[in-house]
Order: structure tokens, then C-alpha cells, then sequence
């Protein structure tokens, strides 16, 4: 069977040509790959790969730049014919924000991957954007230091993608998410030129603080190409606590006895009764046998004993049935907080990535059973419980009149669970992005002055709206 090209596609296919040819003159030797099924994988991210592989579209051209100055060529020349651009790290991101169609150009910072420098007494690291999370807390034990944020997709996800997305994780409780880390930024602009924003220093409030601004603007304001990330000393200890409750509920309640307690933990994980009884069938384990809900607890640092104690007595007091874990046992349940939670094939669903005040916790919980009845959905939700980040599963069973779409019902629950973090002080998104999945959650968020502000940014630093067009705001 032939494919037919449209005079629109013939004309899309002719200007990305013209790119790749006269990008190729200009920097020589840079890797480029043509569009077509070869770089379909390049054409969406971890959130929209189902759906961009039921479509059979072919992939759009991709470049591979290996150093600062080929992203300055890439853009610059983009900038020129007036291509938009979508960048790219690892692929891992969870909102359609490295969405790409045929007549855009990928710059993808997959090869950009060196750990430029270490300094251990600065407690600094410069790395290129494509520098995988997890290989470079391998390259700093020597060195007795390690990087904080730690998104569940650490053995996956780029240095680049985190810095584009404010990425959190598990640690976030107590060494805080991407920005808290990031002291400055080597960043291509869309017009093709290069800047540093931040400081190497601890301190510095020289100048507004475009480092921040960067950070979490998911590739619509310019392409990192080297960053320069805060470090910090291994812990002399670590320990993992676990708190076994009779109910959701109980459990959800029983989180503020850490919060009042004088322990501060690295990690604190909350499993509701549906995640318990998820990760059970799906990883084989028997946790719902311990308890209806779980309250996960890494604690680090000197005195580990002594926080170990303090946390048995509170949540004890507060219902909790605790056991300090043996470290074996402790890596099991981390990695099942990880990955041990499995997604339904036989049910449609959506995952959100909510967060609130992380003493409104319970009462988000405590919604979930009227939005079930509403609309006839089953809700569970995973928690960063340290900084009221959740990631709730929202399912319905399918049926034979569905069709192809999922039913406006599952939709419209997800609206309603987002409207319920937002009347709790929330927020749409703790750490995935906007992307192009959120962008209507985030109009129920932002001001119509916000979203004014935000957008005479992005037009003063992109005036031809090249950079990742349609993406976070």
C-alpha cells in the first residue's frame, strides 16, 4: 500500500530537508537523524507513547549534538527558517511535554553526557543536560557525596529533564526538589546564543534569579547545555522505618505525628489500601497482610537510633504497628515503592501528580470514595507524604460501547480530584510539568494575569515562539 503525500506534507518534508542539509554544512559531523519510523520513539514521551504508537505516524528529524556550540548551530538555524523546536532528554517525562510532530526538529541532549568537574570542597558537580540521575550519584561515591533529587525514573531519567520538569522524588521531604539544587546554568537561548544564569557560590543575589525560571520551564525558554549542581555528604547512616495502619484513614492521620515529632526524615511514602493490595498482584509480595495502609520512612544522619526511637513513639501513640527494617528488607520495599506498583491493561485509567499542603493530606483521601460513587471510577493514590505530592490511579472498568476513547466519566473525575487539591490549597502538578496533558488543569489554577505574565515572558525571551510551542503554559 502507497502513502499518499498531501501538497502540505510535500512542503513540510521539503523545509525540514532544507534544515538537515544546511545544518549539516554548518556543523559538520553533527549527528542527524531523518525523519520517518526510525525516530518515531522521538515523537512523545513516557505519557504519550500509547497513544503515538497507535497513530503510525513516522518520527520527525532528530539532531544529536554532542556539544554546546552544535545546539547553538541547531537553534540558531531553526531560528533562521523559522522551524520550532521541541528539546529533549531521555524521554521519561510523564506529561506530553517532549511531544514532536513532522514538521518540527527534536534536539535531543542524549549525547550531551560528561561530568565536566567534581569538587568536593565546593560540594558542586558541572554536568552536561544528558548525565543519567543514577550514573552520576555512581560517579560521586568515591568522592563521599551525592546528588539529593531522586525521581522514581533515577536509573533513567537525564540531569537535562529534570532541570526542564523541577523534578522531585523520594528525598524531597527533607533535601527539597531539582531547584533547591541547582546553582547555575549554561542555557542556548532561541535565538541560538548562549548564556550563564546563577552562580557557582552557594550564595548570590546578584541580578534577577533567571536559574529559578529555567528551572521547571520544560524547554520553552531555552536548551541547558551544563549545569552546575549542589552536592552533599553521604550520610554516616541510613535506616528504613515502616508503619502499618488498620485503614487509609488512620494512616493518613497518623502522618502528622512525624511532622511533630523532632525527626525529620530523608523519605516518607504513604501507600493507601487499593496501592497496598496494586503492588501485591502485581509484585507478588504480601503487604496487605501487615496492614491496610502504610506509611514508608527512610531516616539518615548521625544518631540513627536515637530517630528510629523517636519516630517507634509517635507512630505508636498514633496507631501504627512500627518495625525498624532490616536493610535487605529495606531495599525490597524502596524498590517496590519504585516500580512494584502496576498499571491496569484491562481497565482504562489516568495518573495525576497533584500535591497539597502536606497537612491536607487526609482530607484528599478522604474524598476519594464520593468521586468513586460520582462517577463510577476506583481511586488509589501513592504519596510523597513528606512534601503532600500524590499520584493517584484513577480507573474504570471498559465496555464493550467505549470505542477507542476512554469514557468522559474517567476525564471528568480527574478534573474533579485536581479541583479538590486546588480547594485545599494545591496545586495541578507537583513534579511531572504541564506539558501538553495539564494545560487545561493549569488554566483552573493560574489567574488570567498569571497566565498574561507568564506568556509575555516566554514572548520576550522567544518572540517567534520556536522553543517547545504549545507546551507548560
Amino acid at each position: 500500500m502507497t502513502t499518499q503525500l498531501t501538497e502540505e506534507d510535500t512542503s513540510i518534508h521539503e523545509h525540514i530537508h532544507d534544515y538537515i542539509g544546511e545544518l549539516r554544512q554548518r556543523a559538520e559531523g553533527i549527528e542527524i537523524l531523518e525523519p520517518g519510523t526510525g525516530t518515531t520513539r522521538y515523537s512523545h514521551d513516557a505519557a504519550t507513547a500509547k497513544t503515538a504508537a497507535s497513530s503510525g505516524n513516522p518520527g520527525p528529524a532528530v539532531v544529536l549534538p554532542t556539544t554546546a556550540a552544535e545546539v547553538q548551530a541547531a537553534v540558531k538555524l531553526a531560528a533562521e527558517l523559522g522551524v520550532t523546536v521541541v528539546p529533549r532528554g531521555a524521554g521519561t517525562g510523564l506529561s506530553g511535554g517532549a511531544t514532536a510532530h513532522m514538521d518540527q526538529i527534536v534536539i535531543s541532549t542524549e549525547k550531551l553526557t560528561r561530568i565536566v568537574e567534581v569538587s568536593p570542597l565546593d560540594e558542586v558537580a558541572v554536568v552536561e543536560p544528558g548525565v543519567i540521575n543514577a550514573d552520576l550519584n555512581r560517579h560521586l561515591e568515591p568522592f563521599g557525596l551525592f546528588y539529593a533529587p531522586d525521581p522514581a525514573s533515577f536509573d533513567i531519567s537525564s540531569i537535562g529533564g529534570n532541570i526542564a520538569t523541577n523534578a522531585g522524588g523520594l528525598r524531597c521531604a527533607k533535601y527539597g526538589v531539582t531547584r533547591e539544587s541547582v546553582l547555575s546554568l549554561d542555557v542556548v537561548l532561541p535565538n541560538g546564543s548562549l548564556i550563564t544564569v546563577g552562580h557557582r557560590s552557594i550564595k548570590g543575589v546578584t541580578g534577577l534569579d533567571l536559574t529559578s525560571l529555567f528551572v521547571g520551564s520544560e524547554g520553552i525558554l531555552g536548551i541547558v547545555t551544563k549545569a552546575t549542581v549542589r552536592l552533599r555528604p553521604i550520610p554516616v547512616a541510613r535506616k528504613t522505618v515502616t508503619a502499618f495502619f488498620n485503614s487509609t484513614a488512620e494512616g493518613a492521620e497518623g502522618l502528622a505525628a512525624i511532622t511533630l515529632s523532632p525527626v525529620r526524615p530523608a523519605a516518607i511514602e504513604f501507600f493507601d489500601t487499593p496501592s497496598l493490595a496494586n503492588i501485591d498482584a502485581h509484585s507478588g509480595t504480601a503487604l496487605r497482610e501487615r496492614g491496610a495502609a502504610l506509611i514508608l520512612i527512610e531516616i539518615d544522619g548521625y544518631g540513627i537510633g536515637d530517630q528510629a526511637a523517636h519516630l517507634a513513639t509517635a507512630l505508636s501513640a498514633a496507631g501504627g504497628r512500627v518495625t525498624v527494617e532490616s536493610d535487605d528488607d529495606a531495599v525490597q520495599l524502596w524498590e517496590l515503592r519504585r516500580s512494584g506498583r502496576g498499571l491496569p491493561q484491562d481497565k482504562w485509567y489516568i495518573g495525576e501528580d497533584i500535591a497539597v499542603p502536606k497537612s491536607q493530606l487526609p482530607k484528599v483521601y478522604a474524598a476519594f470514595p464520593a468521586l468513586e460513587a460520582r462517577f463510577g471510577v476506583e481511586i488509589s493514590a501513592v504519596s510523597h507524604a513528606g512534601d503532600g505530592n500524590l499520584h493517584p490511579l484513577i480507573t474504570k472498568d471498559k465496555t464493550p460501547d467505549d470505542g477507542a476513547n476512554p469514557p468522559a466519566s474517567l476525564t471528568d473525575a480527574a478534573t474533579e480530584l485536581v479541583k479538590v487539591a486546588l480547594s485545599l490549597g494545591g496545586t495541578v502538578t507537583g513534579e511531572h510539568g504541564v506539558g501538553t496533558i495539564k494545560r487545561e488543569w493549569a488554566a483552573l489554577e493560574l489567574s488570567e494575569r498569571s497566565r498574561d505574565v507568564q506568556h509575555a515572558i516566554k514572548a520576550a525571551i522567544d518572540p517567534q515562539q520556536l522553543l517547545n510551542p504549545g507546551k507548560a503554559i
